[in-house]
């Protein structure tokens, strides 16, 4: 794997090197050693599937507080997806900037989403599915949401927006000087 640093700090593009054959291909999605080498203190707690039948589709923005604040290796294996993650930390360079990557089936990019960080994302076609992985549990305790249309992040979404949940809708913009 290539991990390319973007401008936010701890986020980064993940670019798997596939072996191909006449058999087709084979490529590492996750390996503990890589990331360690990569200085990406990533031990995986749970693995979660998302799937959105319409294209427009926005899921986000999410994360978790202390003690449960999540690091997330996003990847989408159907469809295609622009997956996005901000900066919420307080003393960082990038608070409140956004980054987002194209990631699909075909190229196989995965974004690795630091803590501090919310993570959101629009489907780009329709039958869009991602895999994420996540170093902490899921604690509705310690989640917050960060609306999607926040003024202050000024996220350009790429597709009008055809379906949200309406927690994520009526998320509130995001207040307070960081996590």
């Amino acid at each position: 794997m290539i991990f390319h640093p973007t401008p936010i700090a701890g986020v980064f593009v993940i670019e798997p090197q596939p072996f191909r054959d006449f058999r087709g291909s084979f490529e590492r999605r996750f390996c503990l050693q890589e990331f360690s080498d990569a200085n990406i203190p990533m031990k995986i707690s749970q693995i979660n599937r998302s799937f959105s039948v319409k294209k427009g589709t926005v899921r986000g923005l999410h994360y978790q507080v202390e003690p449960v604040s999540e690091m997330k290796i996003v990847q989408c294996f159907r469809g295609r997806v622009f997956d996005v993650a901000v900066d919420l930390r307080k003393n960082s360079p990038t608070f409140l900037k956004w980054h987002g990557e194209i990631l699909d089936g075909d190229n196989g990019r995965a974004l690795c989403i630091p803590h501090g960080c919310a993570h959101g994302f629009q489907t780009l076609l329709d039958d869009s599915e991602i895999i994420y992985f996540t170093d902490q549990a899921y604690s509705p305790l310690h989640e917050r949401g960060v609306n999607y249309l926040d003024s202050r992040i000024n996220i350009r979404w790429p597709e009008e927006v055809t379906n949200i949940s309406d927690k994520d809708r009526n998320a509130p913009e995001f207040q307070g000087d960081g996590l």
